[in-house]
């Protein structure tokens, strides 16, 4: 396979078209993703991932998953509450830069990096194919993951693979809201900020297009959680999240 640049409108052909749009959009956007978060998100991004953390609710010695962990936000998080954390990434600057967090003296929340009783690691891996045996986790946490990977349904059942029976997944991320007209206004807003932002941070106006197009090929909440069921979590819920815009999954796998 050869590793040519995926246009936008051509990212979404293939799962492997995806991939390799995703795995290079990644990589050239990971020194800026930590502001992008923040900018998209109204600067709520950090609440929104206390709740996951919250939710997860990690307990000493409990063994935690972070799946497309960027910088490391959620990891960090939940080693302060005691888990022993692995993040996982498939751009290897995001790890990098979470590697460098956790060397560093203090996160932007104020707590030092890796700071608690747990311990936090990170490596490079693909959410599609785990690089763990099955059973290892109590906790598997990931913020705007499933809606990149290239195969929705082969993710989450690779999570459920590596969860313990009763271990809980929570997932944070875009919604794609199913009323059409709230459902073009915020995909137009995120097209018209992605555009700018994208022009003003890399001259490449695509760049953060491409998360308004991820949505809309994006089963929503709703859908997500029927594939969790077909997957064979349990206590499936979804909350929403920035009135709806935003979603979070809560789902167990059964014991």
């Amino acid at each position: 396979m050869t590793d040519r640049p995926v246009p936008l409108t051509d990212a979404f052909a293939s799962p492997e078209t995806k991939q390799r749009y995703v795995r290079r959009l990644f990589s050239t956007i990971a020194d800026r993703y930590d502001l992008i978060t923040v900018l998209l998100s109204f600067g709520l991004d950090r609440r929104w991932k206390r709740r996951v953390v919250d939710l997860a609710a990690p307990t000493r010695g409990q063994r935690a998953l972070d799946l497309a962990c960027g910088t490391g936000d959620l990891a960090f998080a939940l080693a302060t509450r005691s888990a022993a954390v692995v993040g996982l990434d498939v751009t290897f600057r995001m790890i990098e830069l979470a590697r460098a967090k956790l060397r560093g003296p203090a996160t932007d929340s104020g707590t030092l990096a890796g700071a608690g009783s747990g311990r936090c690691g990170f490596l490079v891996g693909d959410m599609c194919s785990v690089p763990f045996t099955d059973g290892q986790f109590d906790i598997v946490t990931t913020g705007y993951g499933l809606r990149n990977v290239p195969d929705l349904t082969k993710a989450i059942a690779e999570i459920h693979r590596v969860l313990r029976p009763g271990g809980v997944l929570v997932s944070l991320d875009f919604n794609r809201p199913s009323n059409r007209f709230v459902r073009a206004t915020y995909l137009g807003y995120l097209a018209v900020t992605g555009s700018a932002l994208g022009w003003l941070l890399h001259r490449d106006p695509d760049t953060y297009r491409y998360i308004p197009e991820s949505i809309r090929r994006y089963p929503g909440a709703a859908g997500v959680a029927e594939l969790m069921r077909s997957a064979g979590f349990g206590h499936v819920k979804r909350l929403p999240v920035l009135g709806g815009l935003m979603a979070i999954h809560v789902a167990r796998r059964s014991a």
